[in-house]
Parts: structure tokens; C-alpha cells; sequence
């Protein structure tokens, strides 16, 4: 039985996900053993593995470096989910704030920052990249520095000032650093 995925992303990405001459699309097919069809008027994305794929979780990659890019990341960024440590997770805005245009463009300006200062602590903090897109949130990284890293954009959600947001940071930065540390010490 052939796994085939099927997703969509929005229309105004489908020319990221291609690239100039098709590259993108190729580079992600090659690298991931899958065929992928692009429906450029609908944004409608098929992920078939190739016969020869040796990796089971070829498809599934692919769909996640798919709604990556869908999602506002740039697809070197995206690759970085063919790694088994590499994760995607995205937050709707939505169900934090409800449907209100006003009230996600607020939230997504409180989590972007002040010239994008937040975002790019959080990113720094955290080695966890961001892509804040449409109505959602991305974070793409492992699953230790997700979890910091959702939780300081949680705490924005909720209304907590920026500054307990960097101090949670901080010390949850400590803390990895300190695990990474024990963990490269027993070895």
C-alpha cells in the first residue's frame, strides 16, 4: 500500500515551495525520496514516496517541510526538518484570542516585538526559529527548546509583560545549557 499525503498551503507560498526553476521542489524531493505535485491555483500539495525510499518517514518529513514553508518559513529554514530531532509546531492564534482581526494582529505584534526584539530573543534563547504567518505562530527546533520556547509565546498570549517573559527565558536557558552540559560530561 502506497502512503500518500495530502495538505494544503496557502496559494501565495506555493512559489517558495517550488523556487526558481523548480529547485526547492527538487532539492526537497531528492533529499526526502517523495514525488510531490504542486496544484498551484488551489495551494493543494500530494507526497508520494519514491519505490526505492529507504527512510518510512520520507512522506511524512516531506509534509512537515511542506507546511513549514506553507507557514512562512523559508525552505533552508524548512529543511532542517528532515532531522529526527527537528520538530514543527504551530499555535493558533485563534484559539488563544478568538476570531478578532484586531486581537491576533495585537498578539502577533506583542510576540514579534518592538522591531522584532522579542522574536529574535525568544530565537536566540531558545535556538528555536520563528515564523509568525497568517494566523499562526511556527517554531521549528527540538522538542526541549519547543517546549521553552511555546510556553514564552504562551505567556505573551496570556498578557504577561515582556520583561517576565525574558527572565523566564533566561533562566530556562540556564537550565538547557546546564542539562546539555551533565549530558556531554557522561560521555
Amino acid at each position: 500500500m502506497i502512503n500518500i499525503e495530502y495538505l494544503k498551503i496557502p496559494r501565495e507560498r506555493v512559489a517558495i515551495l517550488i523556487g526558481k526553476n523548480g529547485i526547492v521542489k527538487k532539492e526537497i524531493e531528492k533529499i526526502t525520496q517523495t514525488k510531490i505535485d504542486v496544484d498551484s491555483e488551489s495551494g493543494s500539495i500530494s507526497i508520494v514516496p519514491l519505490e526505492n525510499t529507504e527512510d518510512p518517514l520520507s512522506v511524512w518529513k516531506t509534509r512537515y517541510i511542506v507546511k513549514a514553508i506553507g507557514r512562512g518559513f523559508n525552505p533552508e529554514t524548512a529543511m532542517k526538518l528532515t532531522s529526527d530531532e527537528m520538530i514543527l509546531d504551530i499555535i493558533n492564534l485563534p484559539d488563544f484570542v478568538g476570531k478578532s482581526k484586531k486581537a491576533i494582529l495585537r498578539q502577533k505584534g506583542r510576540i514579534i516585538g518592538k522591531e522584532g526584539k522579542t522574536r529574535d530573543i525568544i530565537t536566540e534563547m531558545t535556538g528555536v526559529s520563528i515564523s509568525i504567518y497568517g494566523k499562526t505562530v511556527a517554531l521549528i527546533g527540538d522538542l526541549d527548546h519547543i517546549q521553552v520556547a511555546k510556553e514564552a509565546v504562551d505567556m505573551i498570549l496570556h498578557g504577561a509583560q515582556h520583561k517576565s517573559v525574558y527572565g523566564f527565558l533566561e533562566t530556562k536557558n540556564r537550565e538547557l545549557r546546564m542539562k546539555e552540559f551533565k549530558e556531554i560530561a557522561k560521555k
